[in-house]
């Protein structure tokens, strides 16, 4: 089969012929039809981001695609079942503290490497092999319409944070960093899942116009302008009641002090989840008083990725018309342009926009 091949970091990638992927028990081998490009992807390929990553590889997290064979242990799935192929692979021998990788993108530990080490390959080739319960059935689609349920792995981000944090129907949610890819999809879920209005914030003011061009009444954005206190002072003035939950999915480049602006909006008894990237690139920890947060009885935990039901339940929502896949405005490339794909990935990203790469 052809795939694209990081054979070393700062390369291009090598389009290849390669061997087709063995069948085992316990997994499935899948047709790949379409494969999301992240933003970051150059930075994670040139080595930039230092990921954990063995090569050379078969790189790309996640994708869209048609059950080709299972193993012997699948009792429901069958050749050509449409499927999201989630690239959060855990490891089977330890339910409460799984090693994680995210399959074609990073071992995330030196536990995760072993994973990496049997489900090496990623997405961007014509077959891919994965463990049969990240095989999640979608139900049948167009295939004109599988780059666009590339989106999933876009959503199931955010959507993972605030089913950690529980957000209910009728919550008051403030999204940190609503202006990304990942911020701007946290404001589709949060919605989704029927909240009464989100909160987002962010710095690019032209992204946060278009937030509530796009849903209307229920966002209500505020610009963060770097005065903490000042910020902070919008933020509320801009909810209409107390903040029950915040997501803060800011990325590197961001301060923590930009996390600590939100997270300290937050009712009382209010949840706070950390999804962002702040301090991978080094600076500051983040510092929260200590007699507020215990007085207080706010619930902070950090969240990687989402619990392995989320997707059967994101596609229940899109599936319902909860999620609309049509905001996400897809640019496509065969597997020979896979280079282009990624270079065309870090210079259009931003909300709803979405690079993709289409093997077959």
């Amino acid at each position: 089969m052809k795939a694209a091949v990081l054979n070393a970091f700062g390369s291009p990638l090598a389009i290849e012929n390669v061997p087709d992927p063995l069948l085992g028990t316990g997994e499935v081998i899948v047709d790949v039809v379409a494969s999301r490009v992240l933003a970051y992807a150059n930075e994670v390929l040139s080595g930039e981001r230092k990921y954990l990553l063995e090569l050379p590889v078969v790189p790309g997290p996640g994708a869209i695609g048609r059950i080709r064979a299972t193993g012997p242990d699948a009792t429901r799935l069958r050749p050509g079942d449409w499927v999201y192929c989630d690239p959060t692979v855990r490891s089977r021998d330890n339910a409460l503290s799984p090693d994680i990788a995210l399959q074609g993108l990073t071992a995330g530990s030196e536990g995760g490497l072993r994973l990496q080490r049997y489900f090496h390959d990623g997405a961007w080739a014509e077959q891919m092999r994965l463990p049969t319960e990240n095989a999640v059935p979608i139900g049948d689609i167009d295939e004109k319409d599988a780059g666009r349920w590339c989106a999933l792995g876009t959503l199931l981000v955010p959507y993972g944070g605030f089913l950690a944090v529980q957000l209910q129907a009728g919550e008051i949610a403030l999204v940190n960093g609503a202006t990304g890819s990942f911020g701007s999809a946290a404001v589709a879920v949060a919605l989704a899942m029927g909240a009464q209005c989100v909160i987002a914030t962010g710095r690019n003011e032209q992204a946060l116009t278009e937030l509530t061009r796009r849903f209307g009444a229920r966002v209500r954005t505020v610009p963060m302008h770097g005065d903490e206190a000042d910020d902070r002072a919008r933020i509320l003035q801009a909810a209409p009641g107390p903040i029950d939950c915040v997501l803060d999915i800011l990325p590197p480049v961001a301060s923590a002090m930009q996390v600590r602006t939100a997270v300290l909006a937050v009712r009382p008894h209010g949840r706070v989840v950390l999804m962002g990237g702040v301090g991978m690139q080094g600076g500051a920890g983040l510092d929260l008083p200590y007699p507020w947060m215990m007085r207080n009885g706010i619930t902070l935990r950090g969240q990687w990725m989402y619990p392995p039901h989320a997707a059967t339940l994101m596609a229940g929502l899109i599936r319902a018309g909860l999620v609309d896949l049509d905001h996400f405005e897809i640019a496509a490339f065969g597997l020979d342009r896979a280079n282009e794909a990624v270079a065309h990935a870090a210079a259009h990203s931003g909300p709803f926009r979405m690079t993709v790469i289409q093997p077959r």
